[in-house]
């Protein structure tokens, strides 16, 4: 070990980290999962040791500074690859990329390889450097993290490659979440070369195991759509015109330029740090309160043992921390029934005050208290709308399109706040709280019904973690005022929320080779569908159209309402439909069937199903 610049700094050999690149690769082969065992954060029975540093360890700044590893070793030698044409506009989903990185699943061909991430990579950096307009004498900085996806280590050395290219220093965090990864750009902390001037995180969510992806940030939030079709031109660029030798540079560049720091230890400090602030700074303000987190096999598993451990909590029942990348246990999916149920078993099981479950790379997240009732969707919504509008009243709620009545009505009338209804999709939700702040509308709040949620104080990052800070602000601060009852503050906050007795949601699909588009696109034949149900809607005495909406056509009617709206990406008109019983949710249905019957193109059968049923 050796000191340089007030940083802890272990020098590598390279001779000796390019042997164990070699013998890596040639493991991982044999053991897709073998990446894990070797590269990222060790598990210690069930706790989660982040390289090395333990829970109390973690919260001195002179050891943080020991996950700071400058690597001089070349990233694993990869014979150059035959380039196959590949379409990068179609790896393009929203303000993300996503595609196919492992193969073996029929009917899915392989389309984010390492070749095609390398070209992305350096196109980020491409786009970052043309923003910037930085002295080309001071390298920028790219960290790069990654959830616990089996392809994640040979996508993070391929866009090291790409990254270093382009000039770019390169700070890899191995096992990381997706908003630790935007933080990373804020952190001001020299000894963890922070803050860097862009971000990737190397992430698909909860789709499944074969598909990966990436997600962007600089220290102005995520990137948006036009950032990603311009990024992804650049990369169909650079992909043409990769040599062999330009494949072997950018290996040599990446040999000398990749630093590997332990970010996960200070994002995990600032989790800690702000719950003790909320309770008047008392250490371990959860004392007594038990605990217990899901992480679904994804990178949420540092929760347990890093945030809630140090403030006190019993977290024993905690469940799935280990990172799989095969997922084995459940889809790590707050909307998921399957998900869902096994934080409950647990909560109920282990007889806990809360549930806490995240998904793949934690930027959403749901909750369960003692009862085993779930903070999900709109009842999640509502708990995060009371704890805000109580420190911030009267502020504007944003949501997706989805959200129901009650939660309008409980938003407005019970919480004296506004609801605003905005498009699905939480970039859009989180770009519209934005927007109004800019406009002089005061907004706090942006949160989709799937889980992602975003805060004005946390610079409008949609944070899993974050969000459940904020209860345990609220069990941490309601104890330091003599308040018990474990999470029946959290559930007393939701209790007047008016629930539907039955919310559905049925997709129907367009078949897009149907004679019926007559050479539309399957866009122009959706909008010509929501166009025709608004025109009977507005027909129909029994039924009443929102009278403001952005998104598809919502209609109230027999105590409920439905939406029918356009899938962003694919040829798709989902339908969500919410009613007291399931006799309005059936009249609801049949309005709606009545006026698309005609179109078809349009596959109605689990509209039919339900209506029928």
């Amino acid at each position: 070990m050796a000191a340089m610049m007030g940083k802890t700094v272990q020098n590598i050999p390279s001779a000796n980290c390019c042997q164990q690149n070699r013998q890596l690769c040639t493991q991982y082969q044999r053991d897709p999962c073998v990446q894990y065992k070797h590269n990222l954060p060790l598990f210690q029975g069930r706790k989660l040791a982040w390289r090395g540093i333990s829970t109390m360890q973690s919260f001195n700044v002179s050891n943080i500074k020991q996950g700071v590893v400058y690597c001089n070793a070349a990233l694993s030698a990869t014979a150059v690859p035959s380039l196959e044409n590949v379409n990068f506009l179609k790896l393009q989903n929203g303000s993300d990329i996503r595609g196919v990185a492992v193969e073996g699943v029929v009917g899915e061909p392989l389309n984010l390889t390492e070749s095609v991430t390398e070209a992305i990579a350096a196109a980020f950096a491409s786009w970052l450097l043309d923003k910037k307009k930085a002295d080309s004498s001071t390298p920028l900085k790219i960290s790069i993290g990654h959830d616990s996806r089996i392809s994640a280590q040979k996508l993070q050395d391929a866009a090291s490659r790409g990254i270093a290219s382009v000039g770019f220093d390169v700070v890899q965090y191995g096992l990381a979440s997706t908003p630790a990864m935007f933080n990373s750009t804020l952190t001001k902390n020299k000894d963890i070369l922070c803050p860097v001037d862009g971000a990737i995180m190397i992430t698909a969510s909860h789709l499944p195991y074969n598909r990966n992806g990436f997600k962007f940030f600089t220290n102005e939030g995520g990137l948006g759509k036009p950032d990603i079709k311009d990024i992804l031109e650049r990369a169909a660029n650079i992909y043409k015109g990769f040599t062999p030798e330009s494949l072997k540079e950018a290996e040599r560049k990446a040999s000398s330029s990749i630093t590997k720091v332990d970010y996960m230890a200070i994002y995990a400090f600032d989790l800690v740090t702000a719950v003790r602030k909320a309770s008047g700074n008392i250490e371990r303000p959860l004392e007594g309160f038990h605990i217990v987190v899901d992480a679904g096999n994804g990178a949420g598993g540092f929760f347990a043992g890093n945030v809630l451990e140090p403030l006190g909590a019993i977290t024993s029942g905690s469940q799935f921390l280990e990172p799989d990348g095969l997922f084995p246990n459940h889809i790590p999916n707050p909307e998921d029934k399957e998900a869902m149920k096994a934080i409950t078993k647990a909560v109920l099981d282990n007889k806990a005050d809360l549930g806490i479950i995240f998904d793949t790379d934690v930027d959403r997240s749901a909750a369960v208290d003692s009862n085993g009732r779930e903070f999900n969707r709109n009842r999640l919504i509502a708990l995060m709308a009371a704890i805000v509008l109580e420190e911030h009243p009267g502020t504007t709620i944003v949501t997706d399109s989805v959200t129901s009545d009650g939660l309008t009505t409980f938003i407005e009338k019970k919480l004296g706040g506004k609801h605003h209804r905005f498009k699905r999709g939480y970039k859009n939700v989180i770009d519209e709280g934005i927007r109004l702040n800019s406009v002089g509308e005061e907004s706090h709040l942006a949160i989709e019904t799937s889980g992602h949620g975003a805060l004005k104080e946390n610079h409008w990052l949609d944070d899993g973690a974050y969000l459940m800070v904020k209860l345990l602000n609220k069990l941490a601060s309601a104890r330091a005022s003599g308040q018990t009852g474990g999470s029946k503050v959290l559930t007393d906050l939701v209790e007047e929320l008016q629930e539907p007795g039955v919310a559905v949601e049925l997709r129907l699909k367009i078949d897009q080779n149907h004679e019926d588009l007559k050479g539309r696109s399957f866009q122009e034949y959706g909008n010509a569908v929501l166009k025709h149900l608004e025109n009977k809607s507005d027909s129909d005495p029994k039924l009443e159209k929102a009278r403001v909406n952005y998104e598809g056509v919502r209609v109230s009617g027999y105590g409920g309402w439905f939406l029918l709206r356009l899938s962003l990406h694919d040829p798709v008109l989902p339908l969500n439909i919410e009613a007291p019983s399931n006799e309005e949710a059936v009249k609801l249905g049949l309005a709606v069937l009545a006026s698309v019957n005609e179109f078809s193109a349009l596959d109605v059968s689990a509209l039919t199903k339900f209506v029928h049923k």
